[in-house]
């Protein structure tokens, strides 16, 4: 049963008011999306994973644009970096990016610098599956639809990281304006 609250009932009129427990924190939407987003991420990569190392079979076709088994199969010369699977890189990626959006209420340090460090963290992982991507499309001829979907929710989480940090240094330079009044 949904129940009517009004406006502001338990929330404090400014939003990360100190001394407010219940407070809820809408400045950092974009970090809770990434967060979000990180746990498909996660799901996708681990999917991956076990594909490659041959536990699970997949529905793509063999012999077409979308043969899963040539981009990231067990015999697929591009599916591994040397002995690491790009599978467990990206799986390493969106468990570093999900910590990075979890840890800030235990590290100060950490929540000082998220914007910086989520753009930078996930700027890399942009530029990865960019190559990735690349190599899809013109060396191996083929795509793997988890692995579109994995560049899909990185593009996402970086226009995200983007906005935040956007957003952050707008809220810095007011600060500053205000220091200086």
């Amino acid at each position: 049963m949904f129940t009517f609250r009004p406006h502001n009932a338990g929330f404090p009129d400014k939003m990360g008011e100190p001394g407010t427990e219940n407070a809820v924190n809408f400045e950092k939407w974009q970090v809770r999306l990434i967060q979000l987003l990180a746990v498909p991420g996660l799901l996708v990569a681990f999917y991956l994973l076990l594909y490659h190392n041959g536990v699970l079979f997949t529905t793509c076709k063999a012999g077409t644009w979308e043969d899963c088994g040539l981009v990231s199969g067990p015999n697929a010369p591009y599916a591994s970096i040397g002995p690491i699977p790009v599978a467990l890189i990206g799986l390493v990626g969106y468990a570093v990016i999900f910590l990075l959006t979890w840890l800030p209420p235990w590290s100060a340090t950490i929540d000082r610098y998220l914007p910086q460090l989520l753009l930078g963290v996930i700027g890399l992982a942009l530029l990865f599956t960019a190559g990735l991507t690349a190599l899809e499309i013109f060396v191996i001829h083929a795509v793997c639809r988890y692995c579109l979907v994995s560049a899909g929710i990185i593009l996402a989480m970086f226009v995200l990281a983007l906005s935040n940090l956007r957003q952050a240094n707008r809220a810095s330079r007011r600060v500053m304006q205000g220091k200086m009044s």
